[in-house]
């Protein structure tokens, strides 16, 4: 038996009957937000035991398809037809009503609450009089955990649990409470590899019981491993479904990026020539940074006037990374250098006042809607720009010469930053790292879900920012954005950084290999 044949830990992966009836088919469905096509006559069928892998680029449609199966979105056009009658799920709950569990990157357990506890969350099995039945409800939840493999006390809290064993005991209570279509939402992110290797058992036993599961992910090795099937989408559309034996990931790489001769970004794809390493000072130095479950030997530099771009799928390891370094979590092993001096921040207040700043991936983390631009932009420095007595009029006169350099629209800083498009939102939050010039600026994600005018504003700043010495930090799960803005490119994978392109061409397809 190959390789290829075997999920990871070494558990046979018995195909699927591909001559069965589908247990669920979405028939040309179409879904548009607004004026965008989110999902474009897309067909998918899931058989009878199977795993049946999904994959694209962000954007490509993936999550739409699986909210429409799920009951959180409607189609446009199109079908679900589930046992071969067409159903309409009018809500989540109504999808599982009909047997259609989803399991998030992002658990929805409790980690508070026992195991046992949320094994049956929602659904506590009772004895007479209405009492909670405690110990049939634990005696159960054993049987039903050990079935996926594993055999833990499920009298105690979740949150003792690791990572990978909480994921199991979401999918023990998504499987016991009656779903037999199972779907997975990026599984992997965050797992160790023997984590992964337990996950993967736990799917091939359920597939032996029948049960039939959709995989997510970017980890193409994974769905590579686990599937009977994959299908690809790709701007929206489905490329193709195609049966595992045979692809390799180098395929499933060309189908999601394409050649199509009239996109933007087909220069990306034929590859683009990096500049010469700089020979500029160095600014920041990481020296084999560790943390147990998140990186793990992570070494790089950057110079003034740099952008360093980190490429890498989620999960890979680069937002804690990020974290680190602005303070928010602390490394377990090696060495971080600000200017040739050692430096530890252990808060974020310590970060910036070494000089760190740091644009989260989720602006709504750090952008406070309900106020004015300007309390917006300010309030990352109260303490070192406007003194011991806040000043509303200081505020404004800095907020306004920001809101003008950014090209925030309207530039009016008495404005409710939540009354702002997503692209001037974003230029908000960089505005209030520009109240002082930082010596490393962290961008985590900074065009995301922004259209391409925005964007385009957005990375004009940052390249100012550059020209003013200031060392970049630009993490994307964008190809074409780390590709067009990096003076370097940094690859990560699992925590640890598999690649670094220097001076040299690199292209699309090249990142997604090594990530």
């Amino acid at each position: 038996m190959s390789s290829s044949d075997l999920l990871a830990g070494g558990v046979a992966a018995a195909p699927a009957d591909v001559s069965a009836q589908p247990v669920l088919q979405l028939e040309h469905v179409t879904k548009r937000f607004g004026g965008a096509t989110a999902l474009n006559d897309v067909s998918f069928d899931l058989l009878p035991g199977e795993i049946h892998g999904l994959v694209g680029e962000n954007g490509a449609g993936k999550s739409t398809l699986m909210k429409i199966l799920s009951g959180v979105h409607s189609p446009d056009e199109g079908e679900i037809i589930l046992g071969g009658e067409s159903v309409t799920f009018a809500s989540p709950k109504d999808a599982k009503a009909h047997g259609v569990g989803m399991i998030y990157q992002e658990l929805s357990c409790m980690q508070q609450l026992s195991i046992a506890e949320n094994v049956f969350l929602g659904r506590h099995l009772t004895g007479p009089g209405g009492v909670i039945a405690w110990g049939r409800m634990q005696q159960e939840a054993r049987e039903h955990l050990a079935e996926l493999g594993l055999n833990v006390d499920v009298t105690a809290q979740l949150g003792t649990l690791s990572l990978g064993n909480q994921q199991l005991g979401e999918i023990a209570r998504t499987v016991f409470s009656g779903a037999h279509i199972v779907v997975l939402d990026e599984p992997t992110s965050a797992l160790s590899g023997p984590e992964a290797e337990k996950l993967f058992e736990a799917m091939a036993n359920l597939k032996t019981r029948g049960r039939s599961l959709i995989f997510i992910s970017h980890f193409l090795e994974d769905v590579l491993a686990v599937s009977d099937r994959v299908t690809v989408l790709k701007n929206s559309r489905k490329v193709a479904t195609l049966p595992r034996e045979g692809l390799t990931k180098h395929r499933l790489i060309e189908l999601m990026i394409g050649r199509d001769a009239d996109q933007l970004a087909e220069s990306y794809e034929e590859g683009i020539q990096l500049p010469p390493r700089s020979d500029a000072a160095t600014v920041l130095d990481i020296d084999s940074i560790s943390s147990t479950g998140a990186y793990e030997d992570v070494t790089f530099s950057v110079k003034a006037g740099e952008i360093v771009g980190i490429f890498g799928n989620l999960g890979a390891g680069m937002t804690e990374v990020a974290r680190t370094l602005f303070g928010q979590t602390v490394a377990e092993q090696g060495r971080i250098a600000l200017d040739g001096a050692p430096v530890a921040p252990r808060t974020t207040s310590q970060a910036k006042k070494l000089g760190i700043a740091y644009l989260s991936e989720n602006r709504r983390k750090t952008l406070f809607p309900r106020h004015e631009i300007f309390k917006n932009i300010s309030l990352a420095h109260l303490d070192t720009l406007l003194g011991p007595i806040v000043q509303q009029k200081r505020e404004i006169e800095i907020a306004d010469d920001l809101v003008k350099r950014t090209g925030t629209r309207p530039a009016n800083p008495l404005l409710k930053a939540g009354n702002l498009s997503g692209g001037n939102q974003q230029k908000v939050v960089l505005a209030k790292w520009l109240t002082k010039t930082p010596k490393v600026l962290i961008l985590n994600e900074p065009t995301r879900g922004m259209d391409v005018g925005a964007k385009r504003e957005v990375l004009d700043l940052v390249k100012t920012l550059k020209n003013e010495g200031v060392a970049i930090l630009l993490l994307s799960t964008e190809p074409e954005t780390v590709m067009a803005e990096s003076d370097r490119v940094l690859v990560m994978s699992r925590g640890r950084i598999t690649r670094e392109f220097a001076g040299e061409r690199v292209s699309k397809d090249l990142l997604m290999e090594w990530a």
